[in-house]
């Protein structure tokens, strides 16, 4: 970009390093393969999860198959059970760490506007370190299939559950940043179990969640090139070794460009997507908004909402992402501090931040604290806060530019996204369009919050293309 950029024009520049969604969706056939995975000596007891007695700074049982992957070659197509357990001493070294942090002084306004308050973060770091227990997700995460397989150089981790019911629909979730795998944890059971929550049994699905390169379990890339376009082709790769030629995907934040990408470049595999942070911004509504211009005349009150929303993420919701974007590796303090790395995970989005300033004052929410200690913790024990951010760095798609999927899409509007996509806009962006919902409740992390009403979309999505 020149020197000539408007400040306006360089924001949304800056914007496209940030990209969201929750989705992806597509009609079943019966080219369904059998999706077993692989007998593995061992397999089945790390799956079941009895955990394994650490040492050293961190145990990932699977240790000495990642040592090995290090030095194998990216032609290696194996796919290796995987669990992980922290060591008592990084534990300790976290509680350790959070006791001496070192505070800032209070913010000198009412409200959040400076940033997350000095209340709501010394509310999170003394459950942090007096009340939370990371041995319980890890206990859930441990009676959950895992494995790993290495896929152009880098080992991709992964959850596979399949499901009891016959002709099952093979779904791949992508989460997103500031998310994880933690995020999706919700939906696993009444995707794969639908007769247990509400469903029948034509609704159900095997789920397989990977961890993008670079974070969570993951391996960290150590080339250039890992950006959402590149992530898409590795999970054809990764849903082809698992034997599913044909599979729905479903994705949020970052779960949004791989997503769209899966569709854009795999139609042949992808059926369909489901998206509730779409790429659906009209340009004439993007021209506006870089110029800082008033809004287009003769709006809907539903498109001038979507419109007001985008302004103020554009104008004040991107420091993280114009920071990620440019200077990802600057980021040293949130590899050194848990509650710096808290505060940054926190400050994503101000929806999002209200919500969890509520949830630490004991209110009620779609999130518990725990939720989100299990979030921030996997980050801190996995060392993965710069090699996340760097793809931001990497992305090089247009920020809620629509991408020219065609195949059948279906969306869902939440109310506390980044902007709650239009019926209007959705329209105009996925010429087939086949089931749009606009929620009343919810926000960023949909399968998070809202698991229930991001289980209905998908289910009803897919029944309609029958």
């Amino acid at each position: 970009m020149t020197g000539s950029l408007s400040s306006a024009d360089r924001r949304l520049f800056l914007a496209t390093a940030l990209v969201g969604t929750i989705g992806v969706f597509v009609p079943w056939t019966a080219a369904h393969a059998e999706t077993t995975p692989p007998q593995v000596p061992g397999a089945e007891a790390l799956a079941q999860g009895a955990p394994a007695q650490a040492s050293g700074a961190m145990l990932v049982e699977s240790a000495a198959i990642a040592m090995a992957a290090t030095a194998m070659s990216s032609g290696d197509a194996s796919i290796r059970p995987f669990s992980f357990r922290a060591s008592d001493a990084d534990l300790a070294d976290l509680k350790q760490r959070i006791a001496k942090t070192r505070w800032p002084n209070k913010e000198l306004v009412n409200d959040a506007t400076q940033g997350v308050t000095l209340a709501t973060m010394q509310k999170l770091t003394d459950y942090w370190a007096n009340h939370y227990d990371w041995r319980k997700v890890e206990a859930t995460l441990a009676a959950i299939p895992q494995f790993v397989t290495n896929i152009d150089g880098v080992d991709i981790h992964f959850i596979h559950v399949k499901s009891k019911h016959r002709n099952s629909k093979p779904l791949i979730i992508t989460h997103g940043w500031p998310g994880s795998i933690i995020e999706e944890l919700k939906v696993i059971d009444p995707l794969v179990n639908p007769t247990a929550h509400g469903g029948k049994a034509e609704d159900a699905f095997d789920v397989v969640i990977p961890s993008l390169p670079g974070y969570g379990f993951s391996g960290k890339p150590t080339e250039l090139g890992w950006e959402p376009t590149r992530i898409a082709r590795a999970w054809v790769t990764l849903m082809d070794r698992l034997g599913y030629k044909r599979f729905v995907a479903s994705g949020g934040d970052w779960g949004d460009p791989v997503t769209e990408q899966l569709g854009v470049n795999s139609p042949g595999q992808v059926l369909g997507i489901h998206l509730n942070m779409p790429s659906a911004v009209p340009p004439e509504i993007q021209t506006a908004l870089a110029t800082g211009g008033p809004p287009p005349a003769n709006l809907s009150p539903d498109e001038k909402r979507a419109y007001e929303q985008l302004d103020f993420f554009y104008k004040k919701g991107l420091g993280y992402a114009n920071e990620m974007s440019l200077r990802p590796q600057t980021l040293y303090a949130l590899e050194d501090s848990p509650v710096g790395l808290a505060a940054w995970i926190l400050d994503h989005d101000d929806r999002s931040l209200d919500l969890i300033s509520r949830v630490f004052d004991g209110h009620s929410e779609g999130l518990t604290r725990d939720d989100i200690l299990d979030n921030i913790t996997l980050y801190w024990l996995t060392n993965t806060a710069v090699s996340s951010a760097r793809l931001y760095w990497e992305n090089k798609l247009a920020f809620f530019k629509p991408q020219g999927v065609t195949i059948p899409v279906v969306v869902s509007a939440f109310p506390d996204e980044l902007y709650q996509a239009p019926r209007s806009w959705s329209e105009k962006a996925f010429p087939k369009l086949v089931y749009y919902q606009r929620h009343p409740k919810g926000g960023h992390f949909a399968a998070w919050e809202q698991p229930e009403a991001f289980v209905d979309d998908l289910r009803t999505g897919f029944r309609s293309l029958h």
